[in-house]
This record gives C-alpha cells, sequence and structure tokens, in this order.
C-alpha cells in the first residue's frame, strides 16, 4: 500500500489536544497525535502484558521496547516549551490529579499478519493510551505498523520522577509514513564495517522509523564478501578478518528483519569495479592498473583511487556479473537490487583494447552506445528470474546511465532510479520522463560533505596566504570547498528543510518513492559512522515519515529542535554514537539558542 502524499506541501502534522501540557513527543512526529489532559497515567514498570501478538517477531520486538522502556526510565534531556519560558530541565509535569488505575497490558490487533517486509507494505497503526483503565490499544493492518507503534510508545515513557514510570497524558496517536522507502547508506567497500556497527545503524533506524537499508557492499577499493561462486574475490578484501561470509550477510538480514528494517544490496557496476573482479579473470576489468591522473585531469581514470572498470565489451564480464548477482540475490531476500550505474570515466577505456578497436571499427559509434552495450547486455541478466531468484525484482540503479554525460540511450522505465546530482531540477528531469524515483540529492542528503579532502601529497592545501585576495574570488583552501567536493556539511536543519517535491506536478511528485541518506566510507569506519550517521538520520527520517511541516503548512524545524535534542541522547542511552548538536545549555534551555526570537522565521 503506497501511503504517500504527492507533495511535501501537503506533509502536514495534526497535532490537538494540551500539547502544552506534555514536556515530550515522539520523533518522528506522528501524522496524527492528540493528547488529553487528564492527568499522568502510571506505567506498569514490572510485568506489563502483551496482549493479542500474533507471532515472535511481534512479541520480540515488544519485549525490546518493553526493555529499554525499564532499564532507562528515561528522564527527557530536552523538553518542548515555548520560547518565552527559559526553564531550566525538568520542566514540571502539569499538577494534575493520578488516574487512580496503571496501564498493566497492551492490546494489540493486527490484520494481516503475514504482510511480508516488502515495498509498499502498510506501516499505519494506532495507538490510544485511554484517559481511564488499565489497557494501552494499538491496531495495526500488519506486523511492520505493530513495531512502528511500539517505537512510538518506547518514546512516550517516562520516569515519574518518584521511581516509577508514566505517560505524561492520556494520547491517541493515527499515524503512517508519507513515503515507503525511507532510508540511509552505508559503504563497507572503502573502508569496512564490523557487524555491531552495522547493528548500531539499524538500531537508530528502527527507532525512527526508517525502513530501507541501502548497502553498497564494495567499490574499487575492496571485495569484502565471501563468495561460493569464486572464492578468490575475497583477496582483495582488506584482511582475513574484513570479510563478510554468507552468514554473516543472513545474520544482518535477520537482525534487519525483526525491527522493520530491509537491507537493499548494491553491487556497483561496470564503474568503481576493481578489487575482487580482477581476481577472477584481470581481462574483465579496464584500466586496473593505470594511475588514476588526478594531477592530469583530461588523462584521469577514475574519480579517486584506485581505478578500474568493468570492460563492457568482453563477453566473460557478463559470465562474471550473471554468477556474482545470481548468488548474492540468493542471499538478499528483498525485492530491490541496486546495480550501481554511476561515474563511469570514458578516460579509463582509452586504455582498454577491446574498447578503442571497436569504436575504430565504426567512426559512427561514441560512449552512449558503449552505455547501451551494458544496458542491453546486462539488464536482461538482473531481470531474468533463474539469475535474480525473484519473480518481482525490482532493479534500482544511480541516475548516471539516464542522464549524465555519456549515458545509454533507452534505460528501462521499470528500473528506479536513485538521483545525487542537481537537486530539483534532475528529480524533475527522471520523473517528467516517467520514472521512479528515490531522492538522494548531494546538496542535502550526503552525510559525507564537509569533512576535507582525503586525497594525500595535494600542494593545494601549502597555501599560508589566499592567493585570490585581490580578486575575492574563493579557491580550493581558502572560502571553498576545503576538497570536499559536495561541501559544506549537511546540518540536520538542511536536511529536514529539503522540499524535494516542491517543483513537481502532482504527477511527477507520485514517482518519488522515497529518500536515502548516504554516507560514503572514504574518511569512515566503525570510529565514526554512527557519529556522521545520527543524530542528523532522525531529521531525514521524519522528514519521510510525516514531512517537515505543521498543520498549518508552515516548516516545523523550530518545533523539531528540542525533540532531535532529546532523541539523540535517547540513542547515546540505548547505544548509538550520536554526535551532540548543541551545547547541552541548549537542551535545559528551550529555543535559548534559536538564532530567530521569532519562531516563524522559516517558512
Amino acid at each position: 500500500m503506497h501511503l504517500h502524499l504527492p507533495s511535501l506541501l501537503a506533509a502536514t502534522l495534526c497535532v490537538s489536544g494540551a500539547v502544552n501540557a506534555v514536556a515530550v513527543n515522539p520523533l518522528p512526529a506522528p501524522t496524527s497525535i492528540t493528547w488529553g489532559s487528564s492527568g499522568p497515567r502510571a506505567f506498569n514498570g514490572r510485568n506489563l502484558a502483551l496482549n493479542g501478538a500474533p507471532n515472535s517477531l511481534v512479541s520480540d520486538a515488544w519485549a525490546r521496547a518493553y526493555d529499554a522502556i525499564t532499564s532507562l526510565h528515561w528522564v527527557p534531556q530536552a523538553t518542548e516549551a515555548p520560547i518565552a519560558t527559559y526553564a531550566v530541565f525538568p520542566t514540571s509535569t502539569p499538577k494534575k490529579k493520578r488516574g487512580t488505575t496503571t496501564l498493566n497490558s497492551i492490546t494489540v490487533q493486527i490484520a494481516d499478519s503475514k504482510a511480508a517486509l516488502q515495498h509498499g507494505v502498510d506501516e499505519s497503526y494506532t495507538l490510544d493510551v485511554p484517559a481511564t483503565g488499565q489497557v494501552i490499544t494499538i491496531t495495526a493492518k500488519t506486523n511492520w505498523g505493530a513495531l512502528h507503534a511500539f517505537t512510538t510508545l518506547q518514546q512516550l515513557v517516562i520516569s515519574d520522577g518518584h521511581g516509577g514510570l508514566m505517560i505524561e497524558q492520556p494520547v491517541s496517536i493515527f499515524d503512517a509514513p508519507l513515503y515507503p522507502y525511507r532510508g540511509i547508506m552505508i559503504d563497507s567497500g572503502r573502508n569496512y564495517i564490523s557487524l555491531p556497527k552495522i547493528y548500531e545503524q539499524i538500531d537508530g533506524m528502527a527507532l525512527s522509523k526508517l525502513n530501507a537499508l541501502h548497502w553498497h557492499l564494495d567499490d574499487s577499493q575492496s571485495w569484502p564478501i565471501q563468495m561460493a561462486s569464486y572464492p578468490s574475490m575475497t583477496l582483495d578484501a582488506y584482511s582475513a578478518n574484513e570479510i563478510y561470509t554468507t552468514n554473516n550477510l543472513k545474520d544482518v538480514l535477520k537482525y534487519a528483519t525483526a525491527r522493520g528494517v530491509r537491507v537493499i544490496p548494491e553491487i556497483d557496476m561496470p564503474g568503481h569495479a576493481s578489487s575482487g573482479w580482477k581476481q577472477i579473470d584481470p581481462s574483465i576489468v579496464a584500466c586496473a592498473d593505470s594511475w588514476w591522473s588526478n594531477d592530469n585531469w583530461p588523462l584521469h581514470t577514475a574519480v579517486e583511487p584506485n581505478p578500474g572498470q568493468l570492460e563492457i565489451l568482453n563477453p566473460k564480464t557478463y559470465t562474471a556479473v550473471s554468477k556474482v548477482y545470481s548468488e548474492l540475490s540468493g542471499i538478499f531476500t528483498d525485492n530491490f537490487f541496486h546495480v550501481g550505474g554511476d561515474e563511469l570515466q570514458t578516460g579509463c577505456y582509452n586504455l582498454s583494447k577491446i574498447t578503442t578497436e571497436w569504436f575504430a571499427a565504426n567512426s559512427s559509434r561514441g560512449y552512449n552506445d558503449l552505455l547501451q552495450h551494458w544496458v542491453d547486455n546486462a539488464v536482461p541478466i538482473f531481470t531474468d528470474p533463474k539469475t535474480s531468484k525473484n519473480s518481482k525484482r525490482q532493479l534500482v540503479m544511480w541516475e548516471d546511465f539516464t542522464i549524465n554525460t555519456p549515458h545509454a540511450w533507452t534505460v528501462p522505465k521499470d528500473i528506479i532510479m536513485q538521483t545525487w546530482n542537481n537537486g530539483p531540477a534532475n528529480i524533475k528531469t527522471l520523473t517528467e520522463a516517467g520514472y521512479q524515483v528515490i531522492v538522494s540529492s548531494s546538496d542535502w542528503f550526503y552525510l559525507d560533505c564537509g569533512f576535507g579532502g582525503w586525497v594525500s601529497n595535494d600542494p593545494r592545501y601549502d597555501v599560508l596566504t589566499n592567493p585570490d585576495a585581490a580578486t575575492g574570488n574563493p579557491n580550493f583552501n581558502w572560502g571553498g570547498n576545503g576538497g570536499s567536493w559536495c561541501a559544506p556539511y549537511k546540518t540536520w536543519q538542511r536536511i529536514y528543510d529539503y522540499d524535494f517535491t516542491a517543483n513537481l506536478t502532482a504527477a511527477e511528485a507520485k514517482l518519488v518513492i522515497g529518500v536515502t541518506a548516504p554516507l560514503w566510507s572514504e574518511q569512515s569506519d566503525d570510529t565514526t559512522i554512527s557519529s556522521k550517521m545520527w543524530p542528523r538520520a532522525a531529521a531525514l527520517a521524519e522528514l519521510a515519515w510525516s514531512g517537515n511541516k505543521n498543520a498549518a503548512g508552515k516548516k516545523r524545524v523550530t518545533e523539531l529542535t528540542q525533540r532531535i535534542l532529546n532523541f539523540r541522547e535517547y540513542l547515546v542511552r540505548l547505544g548509538v554514537g550520536a554526535a551532540p548538536l548543541m551545547p547541552k545549555y541548549c537542551l535545559q534551555h528551550p529555543h535559548a539558542c534559536d538564532l530567530y526570537y521569532d519562531q516563524t522565521a522559516v517558512v
């Protein structure tokens, strides 16, 4: 079931009731949340019962949420209050008479407990905490909506300040996502990411209702996946300890599925393809032994070291691609499979004898024809149920093969395009052409940006004065990007304020199926992945779940501030290494750190 609106302009939050009577609200903000005003409800923190769970997936999910509730006894670290109120935390709970009963059980009702975790599955739910009585009621169309209800409830239960637990007021919630695809991307090709750190990202995703982990498995630099079809490929892993076995991959899938997170694998090809592939057969990789030539850009063979691209014209290439793709398709269970397709460098093929001879044989041939050869030969492999092992296979590609220079002449319209360049303009171009789109615009969503350059022996940093001071033009090291091609750093506010469907027609907007925030790992590994990912990914999560506008149609970034600050602290307590966004003073003094006193400044 597609639960999204045609435009973020329609993505408004409905909040009613005694909003100011509570200190905290969940993240992402629900579609509709109505707070009561009769006073706090005591919550059983010892033996609360779950009734109606149809399977262990649901009961295990509640067990995790209940364990977090009872072990944390969460004291909100950033509470909501109007800007005129500079109250130091804790903000006092309104002095209301408590209910005479304790919330002792949850009744969950799931209409279809067998619906698979695949694209478009219904994730809606309702959650009702009554003013009287002992039962919290949750309804959901599928297991996956029930899991979201649990993570919402988990954030509503806080310490009562006397050793017990409470929900601040009765509350009624109806909730459903705007977009069915809400993701982040991890990259284990540039630097290896350990399983515990991958699990950590999935934990953050589950709490923030992100449901798609795009796993960029390999790149030119390393091949970390154990392959039964070609065992030699892992000779290009960084070490024997930095390899994902088949069982490792299945463990990640099991962990993610239990938390309502899909795992979409990516094998980047034909570009970014050297390590692993050259161990199969050196003849299927072009320019692998070349200098990447960034000091002579017209001769460059790669956008970053190390070079290597699959030989598009070599029939042996497709034999290898078929076996690798088929084996991984048998492991990864999602209908989506990402087949790469970005940043193909024409200079690489100047070192390819088979390619240069092909061009020489017919002067009318160009690189668009070469890319079309890849599409015509590779896509049938990817869509063949015998190789994909999935009759519902849905391919995802980076946009380059469709709209970059060079590009293929014709790319099937049933392939989902992931856009990363030129922001709204490329989204418009792709949807106008009839493609479904995942938005990953680098100017808003690339989480690796703004950390400077990483290539070494770079004389551009050896500048003590601004050489362009006379002209006033920014250069690389003075007022420029500092070596990060996609600078500046993408703050949570920049992410949250992105209206990526604003220039689309209603029909075009319907083709946008969701978003992904990539974290390319040239400068990330286990020590930094969580701090670069979180809590910024939580801003993306709310943007894709319920939008960035309130019921009045105004940007609600100022309303998100205290929630995302509190959410970060919650993540840290749960073991997710999220980075701080502000000094702790700002958490304890709502809106004291706003740039503008006017709370409608962001429109």
